[in-house]
């Protein structure tokens, strides 16, 4: 099985949206290079972030994200964000009414079925898990065995946290990773087990 990583843009203080759920400034890194991400050509990256999150978008087998977010984006209309081949949704509530079961989702209840869903789903590629509530609720699981953040240089003072609402101590390793992107740093740290 690949790695179950938790990853997401990231203010200096670590948040990943304001109270209303609004990123702000945390994607403009995404828009503010020269080299296209992905074949929209809509995501622009300096070479730097080209160089590093392309090799990693493309090792993800699936996602792992929260019915909040699934609700907030509208489920992406069914096209799963970034060429990812599946999407798992930790929810308590079934699909929404109308929705095309072709679609690569799958509804899941409760964090350890949903990381065994997406395992399953991967195979030996990367799962992917949104950051915050989820995410801390998967890291509080010692489910997560490594940590990606793109931070980038705004402080927000409140809003939705990147580890959720995680209340234990998690140790972490020396990061193994950091590159410096325009206006983002990228960092990855492996769990300490």
């Amino acid at each position: 099985m690949g790695n179950v990583v938790m990853y997401s843009s990231v203010s200096v203080d670590g948040f990943i949206a304001d109270e209303n759920d609004q990123p702000g400034p945390l994607f403009d890194w995404l828009s503010n290079g020269d080299v296209p991400l992905d074949e929209s050509g809509e995501i622009t990256v300096s070479q730097t972030s080209y160089d590093y999150t392309r090799p990693y978008w493309d090792q993800i087998g699936a996602t792992l994200v929260g019915r909040h977010v699934f609700d907030l984006t509208d489920g992406w209309d069914g096209k799963p964000p970034s060429g990812i081949d599946h999407v798992v949704v930790v929810t308590h509530r079934p699909e929404p009414e109308g929705w095309d079961l072709e679609a690569p989702f799958h509804f899941v209840d409760g964090v350890e079925a949903a990381v065994a869903k997406a395992q399953q789903l991967a195979g030996d590629r990367i799962v992917e898990v949104a950051a915050g509530d989820v995410g801390g609720q998967v890291l509080a699981a010692g489910l997560i065995d490594e940590v990606r953040m793109d931070v980038v240089p705004v402080v927000f003072g409140s809003g939705k946290r990147y580890f959720g609402s995680v209340h234990a101590q998690h140790l972490l390793e020396d990061p193994d990773v950091v590159i410096q992107g325009n206006r983002v740093l990228h960092l990855r740290y492996r769990v300490r087990r």
